[in-house]
């Protein structure tokens, strides 16, 4: 029997479908001998789309094998020959970032280059509440007003086209470094560094922002070698600035394939001895040690950098990540971290009054999520519309309001998608259909800016725009399943295999998800204001670990669990962690689905894989 027909989860508490992906048992098998791994690691490099011949290059990334070639990348040749005439002319240089990680360590990468060039960069980062997503006049302005000849846009400008018109005529030159999705035509800039575009043939549109500004310092360098630059001094430490490329890739949600898993196994061994002041201070008040992981940039200092831009501080993350002064960035590491705990309280209050408009209108049952209130905080709208996206399997956009520069009211609209709905495709359409003044992205996320009157009209069209893109699919939320697992097979050093073995885990090279079926739930509690934390074992009794699922206080699974009794048994979908604490190791699980076990039966291959 499969091991789909033995659980058959088809909706679960959170009304998602359980799958088992089918696995070609010979790759498994040749994968094991051609690289002597364990047959788990070995499934999930499969399940993973893995070539036999890729298995080195994927799990053990090298700088001196796996480094891209920045020169591979459209314009990149010519703008790295370009800009070195241009320092040599003694032309300044200014940069614009955006305001989230991906544009402060794109900021700080730039930041850093020219300073051991012996450059100061006068840098702008955007009000994320009153100039929104993307460069502004008044800002490329602001810059030539500083004395910049040059200005550098960082994680955005693809689809800028009125702006960098404006700043060409202000007399600028502009250089764009971007990863979001591109149109057929692209803004006069003098470059345009973008692995999106549709005429680069780089194959390295899985990057992120820093990590394509990051390969361009590196062809800047070599550039500045050939010229006799760094005669007599000593050049740019590259390597040292990876661990901000790591925490942008990670933070940014890329996709953790090719280049990017060397960034992030590189860049995390590279922070556990960081010369980064700021990193070091952020890690400090995170209270991360050691090692920093994916989870610790994606929960724990990634929101902190963020944060800042969420109450009008948006250039703390910059400031903070090219910090050369340790009393300052532990300063400015503080402000952030108060900054990170508002941000909570009013996300939590936002998150509360969404789900209200979601229930009252029914839009659960639609294709498409669309919320909006004048009274939310303007920047937490794409942390909102993800947190409804995670809860309903969803395209949702969330919209909210704030004046922008000219005192005038804006709709500040940001979405968060699904497989199959491309997000960014539906927002540079209203932009060219006149229903937004500025939208882009990428398949899975985007933002816009609208006026209010535009609203109603906007809905209709993105509600038509997703249903073109679905064609009829009726969106069904899924969860693949890497393996069956017992609560007595999940060892710490099977735990540890697999973090090991198949990390860095992340988007496009997701954590393995393990079901263990018919687990006895009990001690069941609430802790913090909404985790949801209790005990499981196997039916058959046995070990007990700690189980947690996490924000689930007020879900359908949260309630299945707080209401459980001892006749109830679960089918539990989640991961497995090993819990450091007082120097003693354990296991504990993760639970991000559950379903009720109606039969209660062994599964062999839970013993067999773990």
């Amino acid at each position: 029997m499969s091991a789909n027909a033995k659980l058959n989860v088809q909706e679960s508490l959170m009304k998602n479908r359980w799958v088992f992906p089918s696995l070609d048992d010979e790759k498994v098998e040749r994968i094991m001998q051609v690289h002597g791994l364990p047959e788990i690691v070995a499934r999930l490099l499969v399940t993973r789309n893995v070539a036999v011949e890729d298995v080195d290059a994927y799990l053990y990334p090298k700088l001196s094998k796996h480094f891209p070639d920045p020169m591979s990348m459209k314009d990149m040749p010519e703008f790295s020959e370009w800009i070195v005439t241009q320092i040599q002319a003694n032309k300044k240089i200014g940069l614009f970032g955006d305001f989230d990680v991906d544009g402060s360590t794109s900021t700080a990468i730039f930041i850093k280059f020219f300073r051991a060039l012996g450059l100061e960069t006068p840098f702008h980062i955007p009000d994320r509440l009153t100039e929104g997503y993307g460069p502004n006049i008044d800002a490329l302005a602001k810059l030539k007003s500083q004395g910049c000849d040059i200005v550098f846009i960082a994680d955005c400008g693809t689809t800028s086209f009125d702006v960098v018109e404006q700043g060409r005529a202000l007399g600028l030159d502009i250089v764009i470094f971007d990863h979001h999705q591109s149109e057929d035509t692209l803004p006069d800039a003098n470059f345009i560094i973008n692995p999106k575009r549709h005429d680069d043939e780089s194959g390295l549109d899985m990057l992120c922002a820093a990590t394509v500004c990051f390969l361009a310092c590196v062809a800047m360098n070599t550039q500045c070698r050939k010229v006799g630059m760094f005669k007599g001094k000593q050049e740019p430490p590259l390597k040292d600035w990876m661990d901000l490329v790591a925490m942008a890739t990670v933070c940014d949600m890329v996709p953790l394939t090719g280049p990017n898993r060397l960034f992030v196994q590189y860049g995390l061994q590279k922070m556990a001895s960081t010369e980064n002041i700021g990193l070091k201070a952020l890690c400090e008040i995170s209270g991360v040690k050691g090692t920093p992981t994916t989870m610790n940039m994606g929960f724990g200092l990634g929101p902190r950098i963020n944060a800042g831009s969420r109450v009008h501080k948006a250039d703390l993350g910059a400031k903070l990540l090219s910090s050369q002064d340790g009393e300052e960035a532990l300063n400015i590491a503080w402000m952030l971290n108060d900054c990170n705990d508002k941000r909570k309280e009013i996300q939590a209050q936002m998150m509360q009054e969404a789900l209200g408009q979601v229930a009252s209108n029914n839009l659960d049952s639609q294709d498409f999520i669309f919320v909006k209130d004048e009274g939310w905080h303007a920047g937490l709208s794409g942390l909102v519309a993800g947190q409804i996206k995670e809860r309903f399997g969803k395209p949702t956009v969330c919209v909210t309001f704030a004046k922008n520069e000219k005192g005038e009211l804006e709709g500040r609209g940001s979405g968060r998608s699904v497989v199959g709905v491309n997000m960014a495709a539906a927002f540079i359409d209203a932009r060219n259909e006149g229903l937004v003044l500025k939208g882009g992205g990428h398949a899975m996320a985007g933002g816009f800016t609208v006026t209010p009157d535009k609203i109603p009209e906007l809905q209709v069209f993105l509600n038509d725009h997703v249903r073109k893109q679905l064609d009829g699919e009726v969106i069904l939320p899924e969860h693949q399943i890497d393996a069956l697992v017992s609560v007595g097979g999940a060892h710490i050093d099977f735990v540890k295999l697999i973090e090991a073995q198949g990390g860095p885990y992340g988007q496009g090279n997701t954590e393995p998800m393990f079901a263990i079926p018919n687990a006895r739930v009990q001690r069941v509690d609430i802790v913090g204001k909404n985790h949801v934390r209790c005990y499981i074992s196997d039916i058959e009794g046995g070990r007990s670990i700690k189980a947690m699922a996490f924000g689930a206080a007020g879900t359908p699974l949260g309630q299945a669990l707080l209401e459980q009794s001892n006749s109830q048994n679960f089918h539990l979908l989640g991961q497995f962690k090993v819990n450091e604490w007082q120097g003693r190791e354990s296991v504990d699980f993760f639970i991000k689905d559950a379903s009720f076990a109606i039969a209660t039966h062994q599964v062999k291959d839970a013993e067999r894989v773990a």
